[in-house]
């Protein structure tokens, strides 16, 4: 039984580490790369992981809490190396960034915010919402 649980989880590492690898790979842009290592790349590691507790301490009888700490620093250190490398990206970018975004109260740009047409400014009409 034991047996079989270890295959599931080393299946289920490799299925996530794939699809968090291929992502790493085809994805085009910095930010939307950040995702594949921190999420599905991050749980076919700790698949790995969870196998190895389990086989090593089910199956052989070893109990160790190494592999433990290694899941629990993987899953610490992942999002907060994503923070730092967004942040990273962000800061570099700043500048390019905010040269292609149009300007508040520019002639057609709404912001996201309700503007009343001519006519329903003249009126003093309730936003539509």
């Amino acid at each position: 039984m034991a047996d079989m649980l270890v295959a599931a989880l080393l299946l289920v590492g490799a299925f996530f580490g794939l699809v968090g690898s291929w992502g790493l790979v085809r994805l085009p842009q910095t930010m939307q790369r950040l995702h594949t290592p921190t999420k599905a790349t991050t749980l076919g590691v700790g698949g790995v992981l969870l196998a190895s507790i389990v086989y090593f301490g089910g199956v052989r009888g070893e109990w160790s809490i190494h592999e433990l700490l290694v899941t629990l620093f993987l899953f610490l250190t992942a999002p907060v190396s994503a923070l730092m490398l967004a942040r990273a990206w962000l800061h570099r970018e700043r500048e390019r960034v905010r040269a292609t975004l149009p300007r508040p109260g520019a002639s057609g740009v709404d912001w996201g915010v309700y503007q009343p047409t001519p006519e329903e400014a003249e009126h003093g009409a309730a936003p539509k919402r």
